[in-house]
């Protein structure tokens, strides 16, 4: 029977590998098995120095950690098992003593993808970034509308007391502008209220994103559905997820619009994605919405800074729209990302779904 201590290692998404004194593998959990596609029955009571080829780096992170009795991370690791590609890794080497008997030595060996390591931090970069974001946009927008209700009202009275009727014209003007700025400020505190969750079909958002940046860019950019008609209901906000997605298709609209070298096509392409960290939490499965164009892609000197209020990379932009994605994709616990080079822009919007929201389908009906 396995050991209450190790049964709580089955469910880490860190693959763990549990040895001996002798090195000899006692124990790997599921998510070691499947980063170095094998079984616990093949490798339990094997070598380290025979699992793994060049294994000297591994050998000095282990002795370095029993030498002082404490946790080493070795971060540039490579490792292959034998007819297996060599994997790029970090190891955190920690003594253990799970059998309970303080005599037996054994040391616990956790793997990560450096890959995996860096997405985390980018994705844990872009949290803090957001919530940022989401506390300058509110200072400005408060401090931009005591302001503007104090130009209105000055114009207003100004209107009543012109005697030519041309100048009524100019103020006017203000006003329509101070309207619209008032507008603005009131969508960039929109993102503030929490969401609206209930449960909704993500294709349905994404046919309602569709339709209204058709209506606008027919002639632009044609727009290509890649569904997967098995995803599960998701719970959220539907307006705000119809905003945040709609500001990415937009954008892309505007880019591809904007290049006549190219024939513009956005492509909206969903998929179930599993055991995925997002916010600094382990879920089963997420939605994953990825939206390609064939665009001029965004600039290199922008990429770092893309989410950033008020960053645009187009002449009369207001840098807002990808902001506020961000925002209403963070409310919902979630993630977005992008690559981009000239010809392929991909953002990628992840949404967890919640285990007992599993039920149903995102399936709808299309006619591509």
């Amino acid at each position: 029977m396995k050991p209450a201590a190790l049964s709580g290692l089955d469910l880490l998404a860190t693959a763990v590998v549990l040895v001996d004194a002798g090195l000899a593998v006692r124990y790997v959990n599921p998510a070691a098995e499947n980063l170095f596609e094998t079984s616990i029955k093949n490798v339990t009571g094997a070598s380290l120095n025979n699992l793994f080829s060049n294994s000297a780096v591994l050998m000095a992170a282990i002795e370095y950690a029993r030498a002082n009795n404490c946790s080493y991370t070795e971060h540039d690791l490579e490792l292959g098992m034998s007819g297996h590609a060599r994997l790029h890794l970090s190891c955190t080497v920690t003594p253990v003593e799970l059998s309970g008997d303080p005599e037996r030595e054994e040391l616990l060996l956790e793997f990560r993808h450096i890959q995996q390591q860096l997405r985390i931090a980018r994705e844990e970069r872009m949290l803090d970034q957001s919530q940022a974001n989401r506390a300058l946009i509110r200072n400005l927008a408060h401090e931009i509308k005591n302001p503007l209700g104090g130009i209105r009202g000055a114009a207003q009275l100004l209107d009543r007391e012109l005697e030519r009727p041309n100048l009524h014209e100019y103020t006017q003007v203000i006003m329509k502008e101070a309207d619209r700025l008032q507008s603005l400020m009131d969508r960039l505190l929109t993102p503030h209220r929490l969401p609206q969750p209930a449960p909704l079909n993500l294709h349905e958002v994404l046919e309602r994103v569709r339709s209204l940046t058709l209506a606008e860019y027919a002639r632009e950019v044609v727009i290509r559905r890649d569904y997967d008609v098995s995803l599960p209901l998701l719970k959220g906000d539907k307006e705000q997820l119809i905003q945040a997605t709609l500001n990415v298709v937009r954008n892309a609209a505007q880019a591809i619009a904007g290049d006549e070298r190219r024939n513009g096509e956005i492509t909206l392409r969903t998929r179930v994605v599993r055991q995925v960290t997002l916010a600094r939490r382990r879920y089963r499965h997420a939605l994953a919405l990825e939206i390609a164009d064939n665009g001029p892609g965004i600039p290199e000197a922008l990429q770092e800074r893309i989410f950033h209020p008020l960053v645009s990379g187009r002449e009369g932009g207001s840098g807002l729209g990808l902001t506020l994605a961000q925002n209403f994709v963070t409310q919902h616990h979630g993630m977005i990302f992008f690559e981009s080079v000239p010809g392929n822009t991909v953002f990628t919007i992840l949404l967890p779904v919640q285990e007992n929201d599993e039920r149903g389908t995102g399936k709808v009906e299309t006619a591509c």
